[in-house]
């Protein structure tokens, strides 16, 4: 309600909701040991949710087919140049290797991101961290970039939020319609893929 009344990147749900829960719970007192037991079942459901995010990705089937090779190749770009800015960015601050190792998997989703960070020498409980915060501000300024940025085609913003910003990113892109929606689901899948696969030999050229 907040969000439909009051337009703005800091109005979207997955912001504000995370910013409200941690409120709540540094004024209850409530520690991270204490929490961590209350998501399990959020925890559990996530798979369930990740799962149905097939729905839209199978009516809208044919969309995806018609565009797959450009899709393709914005993705392949676009999972490249994320990992290359990150680790680069890292550098440019004197970060250690572990942080820019740890860095070059943000836009993945978290257990493909724990275990690439790993095989390239990374910190995989501060790649979960990175992660989330990959997800939020991706899904908070993500839709603000792209329409900044004039580009308003539905499959166009789908495939950057997705490929970007993983399942937090998608659960905004969802909201705004369902094309962007499947195609975000879907990029999100296979932006995991591409970064599989070459990260342990793109990471070391970039270094």
């Amino acid at each position: 309600m907040l969000a439909r009344r009051f337009p703005s990147p800091f109005t979207t749900p997955v912001f504000t909701s995370t910013a409200v829960l941690i409120v709540l719970l540094l004024l209850a007192d409530v520690s991270y040991e204490q929490y961590t037991p209350a998501k399990d079942m959020m925890t559990f459901l996530l798979g369930p949710a990740t799962v149905a995010l097939a729905v839209p990705l199978y009516h809208n089937r044919d969309v995806l087919r018609d565009r797959l090779i450009p899709a393709a190749a914005g993705l392949i770009v676009g999972t490249l140049s994320t990992i290359a800015s990150a680790v680069w960015i890292a550098s440019a601050f004197g970060l250690s290797d572990t942080i820019q190792a740890t860095s070059a998997v943000k836009a993945v989703t978290t257990p493909v991101a724990i275990e690439a960070a790993v095989i390239i020498g990374g910190d995989p409980a501060l790649a979960a961290a990175f992660v989330m915060v990959a997800g939020i501000f991706g899904a908070v300024f993500g839709p603000f970039l792209l329409t900044a940025m004039n580009i308003t085609d539905p499959f166009s913003r789908g495939l950057g939020i997705g490929t970007v910003s993983h399942g937090i990113g998608t659960s905004q892109a969802v909201l705004e319609g369902p094309v962007q929606g499947a195609v975000s689901s879907a990029a999100m899948g296979f932006a995991a893929i591409v970064t599989s696969f070459v990260l342990p030999w793109f990471f070391p050229l970039i270094q």
